[in-house]
């Protein structure tokens, strides 16, 4: 790698975990909080909010999820592809356990305790729904927050850089085809054009802006971008909890009706996460890859990028959907359960680091 992509890559898998990010889960509660309070003391106001589309697109959570993703995808360095054939073994695990496993094990979760496990106390309207969400929150790996489950596990810092960029060009093509297939498996009818719009509205022209004003940024030195990052971050995170109130302005009623669905829902986001999580690690093991390397590789399978999922949720079903809340969940276990994930690889080194030494 060259040196400027080798700063970039230290840099930005180096930065400790904000303060934002670190009570993720606690802004997410006060949002759902806020947003069921908002739906039910100013619901007139919440549904002007909603009626604010074009092309089924909701303008004021188009603009957040922009806002949102944009940033995190300017630390994305497709310059560092090149660096594939270093860690081929890990990267092949990653891509492995990321398209070949992840999206249709959660479609499986979603199945088993959706249709069936806990069917008799969910809305038997809202089941596709819901599994659709589960689909979606499954078929999209983890982005940005990578880079500090990698700073937190020691991980090394150009194998994270080169397989965030993997991750999102295949994101480009694979995305929308394994949702459309699972989702077809499902019994759930494709809305294939507003399948594609999502992928170009949140993956393509996101990923478009953020490339060109990284390549901008770049011109000025890394330090200057690494300074714009840093300024820019908070409003990534304050764009997502924005449209978290939005959405739960619309999902306040069926929450307050049933409120154990949030807790239902989580369940086969959680074992999906340590399932995922417990495969990467095993398999990177086996495969001899350094724990410094098998630690952000497990990482990056077990985080989805819960970003584009919720925003792809809004487009495909609507706001007070079950799916869009589905996604949500996912929001909301992410960062405790990812932090006691980190946790565990990190106290788990030297039994990971033994088997190296006897295979």
């Amino acid at each position: 790698m060259s040196s400027p992509c080798e700063i970039a890559a230290k840099q930005s898998a180096g930065a400790p975990i904000g303060f934002f990010e670190r009570y993720l889960t606690v802004w997410v509660f006060l949002c759902i909080v806020a947003g069921t309070a908002f739906g039910q003391f100013a619901p007139q106001a919440a549904q002007a909010v909603g009626a604010l589309e074009v092309a089924h697109v909701n303008i004021p959570v188009g603009i957040l999820i922009w806002i949102m993703i944009i940033p995190m995808l300017m630390k994305i360095d497709f310059g560092a592809l090149h660096e594939v054939r270093r860690q081929k073994n890990s990267i092949g695990v990653t891509l492995f356990v990321n398209w070949a496993v992840k999206p249709f094990s959660m479609a499986l979760f979603g199945w088993i305790f959706i249709r069936h496990v806990f069917a008799p106390w969910l809305p038997a309207e809202e089941l596709d729904s819901y599994i659709a969400g589960l689909i979606l929150l499954g078929a999209a790996p983890c982005t940005a927050m990578v880079f500090v489950w990698s700073n937190l596990c020691r991980g090394d810092a150009n194998f994270t850089l080169t397989q965030v960029a993997l991750n999102d060009l295949i994101m480009v093509f694979a995305f929308a085809p394994i949702v459309a297939l699972l989702l077809g498996v499902s019994a759930i009818p494709v809305p294939w054009d507003t399948l594609f719009l999502s992928v170009v509205m949140y993956i393509v022209i996101p990923l478009a802006i953020a490339q060109f004003i990284r390549a901008q940024l770049m011109k000025r030195g890394e330090a200057f971008f690494q300074r714009a990052l840093e300024r820019i971050g908070p409003f990534s995170i304050l764009a997502l909890l924005a449209t978290l109130v939005l959405l739960f302005s619309f999902q306040g009623r069926a929450i307050i009706d049933q409120p154990l669905i949030i807790g239902m829902l989580a369940v086969p986001i959680l074992l999906q996460v340590l399932f995922i999580a417990a495969l990467g690690y095993w398999l990177n093991r086996k495969f001899k890859a350094p724990h410094a390397v098998a630690g952000p590789s497990t990482m990056i399978g077990a985080s989805n990028f819960f970003e584009l999922a919720v925003a792809a949720a809004i487009v495909l079903y609507g706001f007070d959907s079950g799916a869009a809340l589905a996604t949500v969940v996912g929001v909301l276990i992410e960062v405790p359960v990812m932090l006691w994930l980190v946790r565990i690889v990190n106290r788990s080194r030297a039994w990971y680091e033994a088997g190296l030494v006897r295979a």
